[in-house]
């Protein structure tokens, strides 16, 4: 992701000859945003991220067959869940900068702690959209 984020982030600072990091800041984040988007949604349409690959983890839908692109695009979308409640709560707010970091961590936490009470142990994200995280068996390695 971090190369996918830097180029992305330069190739629009370029474009848009930015010459301060918070020029247009709001349109950079939300191109990144999308970047981002469209960075998973392709990924997890065809099965795996990159990521997920070396952790030997696919995703499916309920049935255990392949997302579509809309189904994953809903779950990109469902999964900012993770951060959007306590970002809005920030930034409504004049926390520290301390404090905002550990507004965040503690609703992450929660909301991670919350995939405990469903019987799956599937994130909620997942179960809104109807996903589910499977584990893949590694490759055996031939002989040589």
């Amino acid at each position: 992701m971090f190369g996918v984020v830097f180029l992305a982030g330069y190739l629009y600072s370029t474009l848009n000859q930015i010459r301060h990091a918070l020029d247009d800041r709001w349109g950079l984040m939300a191109f990144l945003f999308w970047v981002i988007g469209i960075y998973f949604t392709w990924f997890w349409s065809k099965g795996q991220t990159l990521a997920m690959k070396t952790w030997h983890i696919r995703l499916v839908d309920a049935h255990g067959h392949p997302l579509s692109q809309a189904r994953s695009l809903g779950r990109y979308l469902l999964s900012w869940l993770w951060f959007l409640p306590p970002l809005a709560l920030l930034s409504l707010s004049t926390f520290t900068g301390l404090q905002a970091c550990a507004c965040v961590l503690i609703w992450a936490l929660c909301w991670a702690a919350m995939s405990r009470l469903r019987a799956d142990r599937q994130f909620w994200h997942d179960a809104w959209a109807g996903t589910r995280l499977v584990a893949e068996k590694p490759p055996t390695p031939t002989p040589t």
